[in-house]
């Protein structure tokens, strides 16, 4: 694709500069030349293989107003691309992770997982699976809302439920693997229709990588994919969750063995999922104070940078 920047889109928003990448086309910051305001701007090309954003954009508008859900604010085309104006979004769940030294304090996890239960919670009362639980898939906020977690990336999502009768997606076997295998339900892997319990196992696998900092599949490399998805499936199926869970408090093995015991047409407690983390907060007298690991290396970080340089602080206010 070529370089968007300086390109204004609906008569006001103009790209400033690419800051992601993925499979469907580029994400830029924008400025609202009208009032300074930042954006978010996903782009692809109108006649690309794989069109995703005409979907997308659908899906934003079926969530429109749920926490935790970016604000869609424009959708349509512009010369030979489409874009979608977006609520600018702090870096992902993965990035921090990295930032942190790949490797998330308890207390950190905590926090998060309630959160991210209802991110997927209110996806699923809007009858939409997402089928793409991973870390990059959760970004935080900006500004006042930096400690907020948001879900992202909708591409993948399907209705599981038709809304006006109430009637749940059939049983099928037979899939391809959909989603990122890393982070995919053992029934993903072997070809199981998704539905909502697989967003949960997701979920499990995905705080089980964040306090243990790998996941016992993670080091499979093998080029030909369908050998390494054969490969992640089936040390999957013989990992025990004790195995998976060890070192770790013993609500998290209680997540991944809810998750799998889950029928496929089951509507999840998600209450009792969120209550199972809250107490064990309760339990280890940790304050849902929204102070992660990051905010505290941003903050240390800040210090350092004003305690060696204050003559340049004093100089910047005299400007």
């Amino acid at each position: 694709m070529a370089n968007l920047q300086g390109l204004i889109v609906a008569g006001k928003y103009q790209l400033e500069k690419k800051i992601g990448k993925g499979s469907f086309g580029e994400i830029y910051q924008a400025v609202n030349l009208t009032n300074g305001s930042k954006f978010g701007i996903k782009s692809e090309l109108i006649d690309c293989e794989y069109p995703q954003l005409v979907y997308e954009s659908r899906i934003y508008d079926s969530l429109r107003g749920g926490p935790g859900i970016p604000y869609l604010y424009w959708f349509g085309s512009e010369s030979d691309y489409r874009f979608l104006v977006m609520d600018l979004l702090g870096p992902s769940l993965e990035a921090l992770f990295d930032s942190c030294k790949r490797a998330f304090s308890l207390k950190t996890v905590l926090i998060m997982t309630e959160q991210m239960i209802s991110r997927i919670e209110y996806l699923h009362s809007q009858h939409y699976i997402h089928r793409d639980i991973k870390p990059e898939n959760f970004v935080i906020g900006t500004e006042n809302r930096k400690n907020f977690i948001y879900i992202i990336d909708y591409g993948l999502c399907k209705k599981y439920m038709n809304w006006r009768t109430g009637e749940h997606i059939p049983y099928i076997e037979g899939k391809s693997l959909t989603g990122t295998a890393r982070y995919a339900s053992i029934n993903t892997h072997i070809g199981i229709e998704q539905s909502r319990r697989d967003d949960l196992e997701g979920l499990a696998y995905v705080l089980i990588y964040f306090l243990k900092g790998k996941l016992p599949w993670q080091d499979i490399n093998l080029q030909d994919k369908a050998d390494r998805y054969e490969a992640i499936k089936n040390l999957k199926i013989t990992t025990s969750v004790s195995e998976l869970c060890q070192g770790i408090p013993v609500e998290f093995s209680a997540l991944v063995n809810y998750s799998k015991s889950l029928q496929f047409e089951e509507t999840p407690d998600y209450t009792y999922l969120k209550r199972l983390f809250q107490n064990l907060m309760f339990k280890l007298k940790f304050e849902n104070d929204y102070v992660y690991d990051w905010t505290l290396l941003s903050d240390s970080n800040e210090n350092i940078t004003n305690s060696k340089s204050p003559k340049k602080r004093n100089n910047n206010n005299n400007n």
